[in-house]
């Protein structure tokens, strides 16, 4: 028909030219991918140079004053490290260790640690516990200590922004409540400080040996 129009085609050079810029777009983002991965074994050596010290090889941990690791989320610990670095969070002992270590070096040693198993520590004081207990789940409306089960969840898992408590060494929680207390603990500070700032002693004890016998 007169008038009629019909699609031209592509010319054929600019067809190649579209399916190499297609091809280059798939190679930069397999490698963009590559990059990001979690290097374990890069993290296995590492853990094996330093980490291990304190923190043990599992992340089971080689004493009650250091945190346990184990199955902590990626993104939590990750998040951490970068801020003992960048002195966010201040610690002499922590500050060295990670001075030379990379973002992906971070980002190696969170996913190589939560992949580790969590463990529990056994039940000093029965009594003490069920006082952590009650204070964990319904906090203590008398004196405004919110519930820790409104964040760090109901079996003290946690989040990927928020860290696992179930677990934890009691003597390492206990710490660390005082130093959001005091502000000595200089990253994470706003919503913790006013919690500990309410806790007497007994609750800072009771809910640290409460979560330290959870799995």
């Amino acid at each position: 028909m007169r008038g009629s129009r019909h699609p031209r085609a592509a010319p054929s050079g600019a067809a190649s030219l579209w399916g190499l810029a297609h091809a280059v777009a798939l190679v930069i983002f397999a490698g963009a991918a590559a990059a990001q991965a979690p290097d374990l074994e890069r993290a296995r050596r590492i853990v094996a140079g330093t980490c291990f010290l304190c923190h043990g090889v599992d992340g089971e941990s080689s004493s009650e004053l250091f945190p346990k690791l184990g199955a902590q989320h990626a993104a939590y610990l990750e998040k951490q490290l970068a801020n003992f670095k960048s002195g966010a969070r201040r610690s002499e002992t922590m500050a060295p260790m990670v001075r030379d270590l990379s973002t992906a070096d971070f980002s190696s040693l969170g996913a190589y640690f939560a992949a580790k198993p969590a463990t529990a520590n056994e039940v000093k004081d029965a009594e003490l516990v069920a006082v952590g207990r009650y204070v964990y789940a319904q906090g203590n409306r008398w004196s405004g200590v919110a519930a820790c089960q409104g964040c760090h969840g109901p079996a003290g898992h946690g989040t990927e922004a928020l860290p696992r408590l179930a677990g934890q060494n009691a003597l390492y929680l206990e710490n660390q409540l005082k130093q959001f207390n005091t502000r000595a603990r200089t990253n994470d500070n706003d919503v913790m400080h006013a919690i500990a700032a309410k806790l007497t002693e007994l609750e800072t004890k009771a809910v640290a040996e409460f979560l330290s016998a959870q799995q």
